[in-house]
C-alpha cells in the first residue's frame, strides 16, 4: 500500500481545489440559466446578483417556447440539418480520408497540402457568397450543409487514424476480392470506430450551433434553425415579435430567453455521455502516427 507524504497530501488538496472551481465556473453559467428559466418572472426580475436556486417556480417559459411555431419549425430544421449534414460529413471525410491514406494514391501529398491550405486561407465571404448563390443552392436547405460538408482538421484527423490499420488486413482483403467501398465499410470504419465516434460528436456538435451560414444563406424563415432564431431572441432580449402581441405572456421575456437556451442547448449535452469513453482514445489514435 502506497505511503502518502505530507507534499502528496498538499498537491492533492491544492489540486482538487483548482479542479473544483474550475468546474465551478463552467457550470455555473448553465445551472444560472436553468435555474432563471423555471423562476417565477416576477421574483426573477427582482433578483439581483449569484442565483444559486430557482427564484419561485414556473414552467411558463417552457410552456411559451414549446407552443410558439417559429421555436418548433426552428427546433425541426436543426434535427434535419445536424441529422442529414453529420451523415454526409462523415461518409464523405471517410471516403476522403480512405484516399489520402493509401500509399499508392497519386499526387498524395500535393493534394493533402493543398487541403491544410483551406484552413489558413479561404475566398472570403463574398466570392463564397457568389458560389452558393451561382450553384442555385441559395436559399435552400442545401446551402447550410455543403459549404461545410468537410472539416480540414477531421478529414485530416481520420486519414491518419485509417494509417494506423495494418497493411494486412487490407491485403487480406483484396486477396478475398474486395473493391475499395468493401474496404473502407467492412474493415476501416470497423477498426477505427472510436475516431468515427469522435468525428460524429464534432460535425454533430458544429451542426446543432451553426447559424452563420443560415444568417447568410437563408431568406426563408421556415428554413431558419434554432441557433439562428435565438440569436434573435437574444439580441432582440425578447420574442414578442414572434408572439401574439394579445398575449398574456410579453412579461415573461427573461424567463422565455432563458427557457430558449435550455431547449436549445440541453439535446447535445446529452450526446457527451455516449461518446465520451471514445472521446481521448478516438483523437489520440488519429492525431499520432506511429
Amino acid at each position: 500500500m502506497k505511503r502518502y507524504t505530507a507534499e502528496d497530501i498538499t498537491f492533492s488538496i491544492a489540486n482538487y481545489t483548482i479542479l473544483g472551481l474550475v468546474t465551478l465556473v463552467c457550470l455555473y453559467p448553465m445551472l444560472h440559466v436553468f435555474f432563471s428559466s423555471i423562476s417565477d418572472p416576477i421574483l426573477l426580475m427582482q433578483h439581483t446578483g449569484v442565483m444559486l436556486s430557482p427564484k419561485g417556480f414556473s414552467l411558463d417559459g417552457y410552456r411559451v417556447v414549446v407552443n410558439n411555431p417559429n421555436i418548433s419549425s426552428g427546433y425541426m430544421n436543426t434535427l434535419i440539418y445536424t441529422f442529414v449534414g453529420t451523415a454526409m460529413s462523415v461518409f464523405f471525410s471517410s471516403m476522403g480520408a480512405y484516399a489520402l491514406s493509401r500509399k499508392s494514391f497519386m499526387f498524395k501529398k500535393a493534394i493533402t497540402l493543398l487541403i491544410v491550405f483551406t484552413m489558413y486561407f479561404s475566398g472570403g465571404l463574398i466570392p463564397n457568397f457568389l458560389l452558393v448563390r451561382n450553384l442555385g443552392l441559395y436559399n435552400t436547405r442545401w446551402a447550410v450543409m455543403l459549404p461545410v460538408l468537410i472539416g480540414t482538421w477531421n478529414l485530416i484527423v481520420m486519414r491518419t487514424s485509417f494509417q494506423q490499420v495494418p497493411a494486412s488486413l487490407e491485403e487480406s482483403a483484396k486477396i478475398d476480392g474486395a473493391n475499395d467501398f468493401v474496404i473502407l465499410f467492412k474493415i476501416f470504419i470497423p477498426v477505427s470506430a472510436s475516431t468515427l465516434a469522435v468525428m460524429i460528436l464534432f460535425y454533430s456538435v458544429a451542426q446543432w450551433n451553426s447559424w452563420f451560414n443560415a444568417m447568410i444563406y437563408l431568406q426563408d424563415r421556415a428554413l431558419y434553425p434554432l441557433q439562428l432564431l435565438l440569436r434573435e431572441i437574444l439580441i432582440a432580449n425578447s420574442t414578442s415579435g414572434n408572439l401574439n402581441p394579445d398575449s398574456d405572456v410579453l412579461f415573461l421575456e427573461e424567463v422565455i430567453k432563458n427557457a430558449t437556451i435550455m431547449v436549445a442547448t440541453l439535446p447535445i449535452l446529452c450526446v457527451y455521455p455516449f461518446v465520451q469513453k471514445y472521446f481521448i482514445k478516438g483523437v489520440m489514435l488519429g492525431s499520432i502516427k506511429e
